[in-house]
């Protein structure tokens, strides 16, 4: 199944998908199919989810309309105001009216806005609903919550709506984060989020929600939690990333090859439990890794990685594991272009640990 994302005005490919970029995607008839954008992706995840199980609700700031990013439209029209309704401006009421939603067997879908302001909730998440079944012995439980919230760089968001907080929430046993990188994935990794009978932090890549497109099946499906893919085969280099960030990831692995060096492109899609083993698989056969995310570099998940990787691939390796990742700042307005790990940043890294 071929692929087709509008990002900025370039093609890229990702595996047997390819990224061509230039204007904001839509609906494009392709082999007798309709492509879908990834917030449309979402979409009809959300209406599948409720439609199958008369326990599912959506609720938070702005979702009864549709939402700020248009994830919700529609729902409300067809399953009721009962299902689908408006939250106050309270973070921290939505995420403590979920935990209890979901605690009476409910299948909870809350939706932060933006993932920057999911901050005022953080106690509820990770010391009730991270500890709901554990604190009780397994006697209740909470794991029909899904929060979903976008996350990461939008082009012109600033240092209140382009943050990426994955990191704080792969700290916190109990928890699963999960995050799409495409809208086929968006769709099937969703739906296994909403099902899956422990508490989900779903980040949406929001630079994605209207450029990336691609065909997407219209039934119910599911994608496997805690399974990363290998999305391009390679054996001088292994990359790892997750997010809006693997198209960048693949555009240094096209140009990496053109100098005759071959990358292994690994997306991780759920950080927490992380797979391990794929990754530790690649680099044994390569020597070496690179990991690289939108969050700041002190900290980041990439860390966590580089830890796990050094103590299970020691002798293996033959260069230092190399983070290209966010600035340890604020995110910056006019400065983004320097925040950000870009093609370049990433591909001196490849030529650097290639050459170590």
């Amino acid at each position: 199944m071929s692929t087709i994302f509008r990002v900025l005005g370039r093609r890229v490919s990702i595996g047997k998908r390819s990224f061509s970029t230039s204007g904001e995607a839509e609906k494009l008839p392709r082999e007798g199919k309709n492509l879908v954008n990834l917030f449309t992706a979402i979409n009809q995840a959300l209406h599948i989810a409720l439609e199958t199980d008369p326990r599912a609700y959506v609720f938070g700031e702005d979702v009864s309309f549709g939402g700020v990013f248009r994830c919700t439209t529609g729902l409300a029209d067809r399953f009721g105001r009962d299902r689908v309704f408006n939250t106050p401006l309270c973070e921290q009421g939505i995420a403590g009216f979920a935990i209890g939603l979901a605690a009476m067997d409910n299948r909870a879908i809350a939706e932060i806005q933006f993932a920057d302001y999911i901050y005022p909730a953080f106690d509820q998440i990770v010391n009730e609903a991270a500890k709901f079944r554990y604190r009780s012995g397994n006697q209740f439980n909470c794991g029909g919550l899904t929060i979903r919230s976008p996350y990461g760089a939008v082009g012109h968001g600033g240092h209140y709506h382009s943050q990426s907080p994955e990191s704080f929430f792969c700290h916190v046993p109990g928890l699963k984060v999960v995050i799409p990188r495409s809208p086929r994935q968006a769709k099937g990794l969703l739906l296994a989020s909403i099902r899956d009978p422990n508490p989900v932090i779903f980040f949406e890549p929001k630079w994605l929600y209207r450029l990336a497109v691609e065909e997407v099946p219209e039934e119910d499906y599911m994608l496997p939690l805690s399974e990363a893919e290998v999305i391009r085969k390679g054996s001088d280099i292994t990359l790892v990333g997750w997010g809006a960030q693997l198209s960048i990831l693949e555009q240094a692995c096209e140009e990496a090859a053109k100098e005759g060096i071959s990358c292994e492109l690994i997306d991780l899609k759920t950080l927490i439990p992380w797979d391990k083993e794929t990754v530790e698989a690649s680099v044994k056969k390569t020597g070496r890794l690179i990991v690289s995310h939108e969050a700041p570099v002190t900290g980041g998940f990439g860390a966590e990685i580089s830890a796990s990787i050094i103590e299970r691939c020691f002798l293996r390796l033959e260069a230092p594991v190399a983070r290209i990742c966010g600035l340890d700042t604020p995110f910056p307005l006019v400065f983004e272009p320097f925040y950000m790990p870009t093609k370049n940043k990433i591909l001196d890294a490849i030529r650097a640990t290639v050459n170590y």
